[in-house]
């Protein structure tokens, strides 16, 4: 079976850099990704890059993905007290599969409660989110703990989506 990603993005806000990047090391790789949102018209980044997402997050059926990306920027607030966005990450992490986000998506691992002893980084203004939510927060650019990997934002979205494609070589 071909190996899948879905990027999850804000309808609006999110980092351009923190999707396209990564996804373009994942596709460079052979890795399908397909995108998610909470509109399936048009989602706009932070920088005026425009998404037209393939799926709902609502329709994310974790059997039919190897990982789940949270891309950042502050338009991920939106997924910050989501419940549903937080079983979803849940279950991924559950079957053993990779969970990442970059910036400040991983605000929303921390609220899943996935992040509770855990090695972690985040977009400075996470970090009391992240102490919060039992995390060891580290500080690097990348950081990769388990399945979960955790970017601290735009500059770091190259390693990222490259810690990315290692994890997959190995899952």
């Amino acid at each position: 079976m071909k190996k899948k990603a879905v990027f999850i993005i804000a309808k609006h806000e999110f980092r351009d850099e923190e999707y396209q990047v990564p996804k373009e090391i994942l596709s460079a790789a052979g890795i399908e990704v397909v995108t998610a949102s909470t509109t399936t018209g048009e989602a706009i980044g932070k920088l005026g890059l425009k998404v037209r997402p393939d799926l709902l997050v609502a329709d994310i059926k974790s059997d039919d993905y190897g990982a789940i990306v949270f891309v950042g920027g502050g338009g991920s607030a939106q997924y910050f007290a989501d419940p549903a966005v937080h079983a979803l990450a849940r279950q991924f992490a559950e079957a053993g599969k990779v969970v990442a986000a970059i910036c400040i998506a991983p605000v929303i691992l921390a609220r899943a409660g996935l992040l509770k002893g855990r090695r972690a980084t985040v977009y400075p203004d996470g970090i009391p989110e992240l102490e919060k939510a039992g995390a060891v927060y580290t500080g690097q650019s990348v950081e990769r703990d388990g399945q979960i990997i955790t970017g601290n934002g735009p500059e770091a979205a190259e390693a990222f989506g490259r810690e990315i494609v290692d994890q997959f070589a190995t899952a």
